[in-house]
């Protein structure tokens, strides 16, 4: 469930602006490569809010985000096969941590990115095409991962 934080943040100088609430969304991970489409969570975060877009962040270096189809739900299992394939684990890394063997985790996450920009519609729903959804994308699972949503004025 999304929940509303406020950033921390120094009081104010002059002609500086406050940083919005960030939602937090919590998502779980069942394996170790995974898309997990999100689209819902984040369109009930920002419900009735006003403003021209909503950021989607990931703070993590091993997921990412994205957004595309998401009435076939084969789509995101063929992201996570032709992400494996193109970034092999079996590459000879030079980050290699004993018990932490996540190199791969790492610039697949870099290849999806970090955020995603939504516009978001006068009524305050997500100007999304008709087929796109926004995923979460884990690539070094299973785990309890966070989201941050802002709306942007």
């Amino acid at each position: 469930m999304p929940g509303k934080v406020a950033v921390p943040s120094r009081p104010p100088r002059a002609g500086v602006r406050i940083l919005p609430p960030v939602d937090v969304l919590r998502v779980s991970t069942q394996r170790r490569s995974q898309l997990v489409e999100i689209t819902r969570e984040v369109a009930e975060a920002v419900a009735g809010e006003q403003g021209s877009a909503v950021l989607v962040y990931v703070p993590h270096t091993t997921a990412g985000v994205t957004i595309n189809e998401h009435a076939d739900p084969m789509v995101a299992r063929d992201f996570e096969s032709a992400l494996e394939r193109i970034v092999p684990v079996d590459w000879p890394w030079q980050h290699v941590e004993l018990g932490e063997e996540n190199a791969p985790s790492h610039i697949r996450a870099s290849v999806m990115g970090p955020s995603v920009l939504v516009p978001l519609r006068g009524d305050g729903s997500l100007g999304l095409g008709a087929w796109q959804g926004i995923f979460f994308c884990e690539f070094d699972g299973p785990r309890e991962r966070t989201v941050y949503v802002s709306v942007l004025q």
